[in-house]
């Protein structure tokens, strides 16, 4: 195992009626504004439950954040925070909303370009406490600091990470999970297993707690995401799922190992250039990834065969073969193609998402950093 430190300080409250709870996460005398996205918070209640829950303070409200948030958008709520001398941010939805409300609290005393924080990765000295109110278990996002914004006008799609923009807080309740359309259950599985494949299926280096909690999450994702499908009302399905999403991506399980995210980072070329849901594009990606990079994952592979998928008989290529079918016969039994074709997107997309990559200095991905733009083709090809 190799050394490492670990800190993560957002509190969680988990459970239904727990946005009750906020008023008391956060101080008395600060100015809130609340993020949010399109309209199923609204729709749905979960703003008016949170604005009840803080009765008396007067949030201001900022709708609109997208999936896959853009820059745009997120300085219009700089601006406002600004001038309104908002002090606290509350981002109620998924992983977009709350990816945008780190940024824009990094953003507002930022005394640069902000674009810097991701073009330039400029260094964050200070950023305005936030809290969030998860609605879509996907992204991690509602405990970890890292975040990913896009760029309409340029196509760039660009991470930043920093302790400072730790949530304070976040609001885990199931019930909200109840009215989520399908295509976004699914692609909350898909997101949730891919975080976890990219910090256990790299190479072995003797951290089997790391290794038995990557595993029990997998094994949870496999049981409970089609349950989540066949089964909407399931409330304890929910729960597990949501659970095992914030896990996979607070920390913990990629402590002391190697982590690779080439798939990750070849996927938000597709989503730039394409509009394709983050999720969708980790099931186009992993699947050819593994593919490509069996041999170098070889110990890996085999121990995910047997400890994830129960393949212990044949030789040893005849199991990873078989892993990685399995790995993409369950993203396409949530009805999440895991073929470029399957969205409409041909061959001659290869080498405008090489050339994205190439501007983006993402020629040496990997946990040994060798993915570079020729394993980038192939895998892309493989993906097609």
């Amino acid at each position: 195992m190799q050394n490492f430190i670990f800190h993560n300080p957002t509190r969680i409250l988990f459970g239904a009626g727990q946005i009750a709870a906020i008023a008391d996460e956060i101080p008395a005398d600060a100015r809130v504004m609340i993020t949010y996205g399109g309209g199923s918070v609204v729709k749905h209640g979960t703003l008016d439950e949170v604005k009840s829950a803080l009765s008396g303070r007067d949030p201001i409200l900022f709708g609109g954040i997208e999936p896959n948030p853009t820059y745009e958008t997120l300085m219009q709520a700089v601006e406002l925070a600004r001038r309104e001398s908002v002090d606290f941010l509350l981002a109620v939805g998924g992983g977009s909303v709350i990816d945008g409300t780190k940024f824009i609290a990094a953003a507002i005393p930022f005394a640069g370009e902000p674009w810097d924080i991701l073009a330039k990765q400029a260094p964050i000295a200070s950023a305005v406490p936030f809290g969030t109110v998860l609605t879509l278990p996907a992204t991690g996002s509602e405990m970890n600091s890292f975040s990913v914004v896009s760029r309409k006008s340029s196509h760039d799609k660009l991470p930043f990470a920093s302790p400072l923009v730790f949530p304070r807080f976040s609001v885990l309740d199931p019930t909200k999970t109840l009215t989520l359309p399908p295509r976004q259950v699914a692609n909350g599985v898909v997101d949730a297993f891919v975080h976890t494949i990219e910090q256990y299926l790299t190479y072995p280096v003797d951290a089997k707690v790391q290794d038995r909690f990557a595993e029990g999450l997998l094994l949870t994702l496999i049981e409970e995401g089609p349950r989540a499908l066949s089964e909407p009302e399931n409330v304890q399905v929910r729960a597990n799922l949501m659970w095992t999403a914030t896990l996979a991506l607070n920390g913990l399980i990629g402590v002391g190992v190697p982590q690779d995210w080439a798939t990750h980072m070849i996927g938000h070329e597709i989503t730039a250039l394409h509009g394709l849901d983050h999720a969708q594009t980790l099931a186009v990606v992993l699947p050819a990834m593994l593919q490509a990079r069996r041999e170098d994952k070889r110990a890996k592979l085999l121990q995910y065969a047997e400890r994830v998928w129960g393949l212990s008989e044949g030789d040893e290529e005849t199991r990873i073969a078989a892993a990685i079918a399995r790995t993409r016969d369950f993203f396409e039994s949530l009805q999440v193609p895991t073929r470029l074709s399957g969205y409409g997107i041909g061959r001659e997309a290869v080498a405008p998402l090489l050339a994205q990559l190439e501007r983006h200095g993402m020629t040496a991905l990997g946990e040994r950093q060798d993915v570079d733009l020729e394993r980038s083709r192939q895998v892309l090809e493989l993906a097609a």
